[in-house]
């Protein structure tokens, strides 16, 4: 019982070219990509990463027992089938796609332009659903994907920056954020690893009460309510007003609380990856700490069969009301008639989790920090809700749209404030508001600037990404594909190419690998010597 477990973040950022109110996104997310490619070409001299590899890819297995046919899927369930952005349909939308462009590689420029890259530090960079995606590399605890999941706010700046640097290409805006407040809504995923023989049932029903609360201590806000906002006021949560359903496999359709898509990238009868569709983009260190902390300390009460006994009577309806009441004194009814605040929810899972962690003796730093931290978040929400500012993202937003909005007279429904909230999610460090607060020390944050700006480049060392991103650092052309659970290389002299299985995400660390890559070998010896 512990927060410690294998698990990952997936970010889609919001995209907007400011002087091309019309501009294909896809368009724009493959420039953030090859912008990206190039950016990191110039410091190392080769090219940034390699193609993804779809074969081990099965996004229609469902984790209730079957496979959905591919003729009845949504076209964006099918992840297992790349993007494609040709260089004439660049060109019909605007983009510019000559060769010797310094935005595109020459292998490109001629044909297909990058739409998938993997990263030297274990991460995807891609295109999904029309918005560039940051997927952090797999990590083992809640400090560590705070850290990665920074890094690749670092990373996609790093190409917006490169884009407004390039002769030809309109600026790219970024924000971390969840809607785009006129309909749209894109995801921040969490990848959690469990063990197989966990009942789905069990994950379900232990996680819906959990899932339609966690947001008061770890939401993003919002402004507007509803799924296009055109409501008036402020709500705690970015993605709640776009969810519908309880349980289901799909991910921009019919939005599910609990995501049921089977597919573990790990070894198949011995993991479930549960994939978690319904949290917010934070930008707050505090904020995305919680958020994957107590989810992984909720999972080990589920595995253990310890989850508090709570049933919601409508998961989806107390998932919005918790989320359109940022005064939290909203109480939802429970199947049994009783009625609970979300902080009633939250603190039920907490006493569970703290209970348990004191029977089996779970101890460690991170786990009793996670666990200080939600109880002192839950206190501080009862007592006075602004005061959790410095920690919370939602709160923080809030009461700064609050201060602006006392001081000139404004409503909710003031485009000023809609602007804000839009402001506020800005990548850019000058420009985002949230960035703004935390160089005045207004936010707390867990990690020095220089320990974020190193995992930029550098790979966690106690996961399988180690392995990955040190080949693609190592071996840049050698490497012809890659994917959670395999390397493919190309070895000069040989027939085929060679795919290295992956599938156990804690083998491939630096302690087990590392040797190897010190020892200064060929490509050959060292694909002979990894599968030795």
């Amino acid at each position: 019982m512990s927060v410690h477990r294998v698990m990952g973040l997936e970010t889609e950022y919001g995209v907007l070219a400011p002087s091309q109110p019309g501009a294909n996104s896809t368009l724009l997310s493959a420039q953030v990509v090859n912008a990206y490619a190039a950016t990191v070409r110039a410091g190392y001299g080769h090219l940034a990463g390699t193609r993804w590899d779809y074969a081990d890819e099965h996004p229609l297995d469902d984790a209730r027992g079957w496979t959905v046919p591919r003729s009845a899927a949504d076209p964006s369930q099918l992840t297992d089938e790349p993007a494609e952005l040709t260089a004439e349909e660049i060109a019909l939308a605007g983009g510019d796609a000559r060769a010797g462009s310094t935005l595109y590689s020459e292998r490109e420029a001629g044909g297909h332009v990058l739409m998938n890259m993997v990263l030297g530090n274990g991460a995807r960079l891609y295109v999904d659903h029309a918005h560039p995606e940051y997927s952090s590399p797999e990590t083992t605890n809640p400090l560590d994907v705070v850290r990665w999941d920074q890094a690749g706010d670092l990373v996609v700046l790093a190409a917006a920056r490169r884009i407004a640097q390039t002769p030809g290409f309109a600026e790219v805006l970024l924000y971390k954020n969840n809607t785009d407040n006129k309909g749209v809504s894109y995801g921040a995923h969490e990848n959690y690893l469990m063990p197989r023989k966990t009942s789905f049932d069990a994950i379900v029903a232990g996680l819906l009460p959990f899932f339609a609360t966690r947001q008061v201590i770890c939401g993003s806000g919002r402004v507007g309510l509803g799924s296009a906002g055109h409501g008036p006021g402020f709500q705690v949560s970015q993605r709640a007003d776009f969810f519908e359903t309880e349980v289901g496999l799909e991910t921009t359709i019919r939005r599910p609380m609990v995501n049921t898509r089977d597919e573990p990238h790990a070894v198949w009868d011995k993991y479930r990856r549960l994939h978690v569709i319904i949290g917010d983009a934070n930008l707050g260190q505090v904020s995305t700490y919680l958020r994957v902390g107590t989810t992984a300390l909720v999972l080990s009460l589920i595995e253990a069969g310890e989850a508090p006994a709570l049933r919601l009577r409508h998961p989806v309806a107390a998932l919005r009301q918790v989320s359109h009441d940022p005064t939290l004194r909203t109480a939802v009814e429970l199947a049994d008639g009783r009625r609970m605040t979300a902080l009633d929810i939250q603190e039920a899972y907490l006493v569970a989790a703290r209970a348990h962690c004191e029977r089996s003796g779970a101890g460690d730093a991170q786990t009793r920090d996670v666990l200080e931290r939600w109880q002192r978040t839950i206190d501080t929400l009862r007592t006075d809700v602004l005061a959790a500012a410095s920690t919370v993202d939602w709160v923080a937003k809030y009461r700064l749209m609050e201060q602006y909005r006392d001081r000139h007279g404004l409503g909710w429904d003031d485009p000023r404030i809609a602007l804000m909230d839009l402001q506020w999610a800005d990548i850019r460090p000058e420009k985002g508001l949230y960035h703004r607060l935390a160089a005045r020390g207004l936010v707390e944050t867990l990690l020095p600037a220089e320990s974020v700006a190193a995992a930029v480049a550098a790979p966690p060392e106690d996961t399988r990404a180690y392995f990955r991103g040190r080949c693609l650092t190592d071996f840049p052309e050698d490497v012809v594909g890659a994917s959670w659970d395999a390397v493919i290389f190309s070895v000069p002299g040989r027939a085929g190419l060679e795919r290295v299985q992956t599938l156990e995400p804690l083998r491939g660390t630096r302690a087990l690998v590392g040797p190897l890559f010190e020892a200064g070998l060929g490509i050959a010896e060292f694909v002979d010597q990894v599968r030795s």
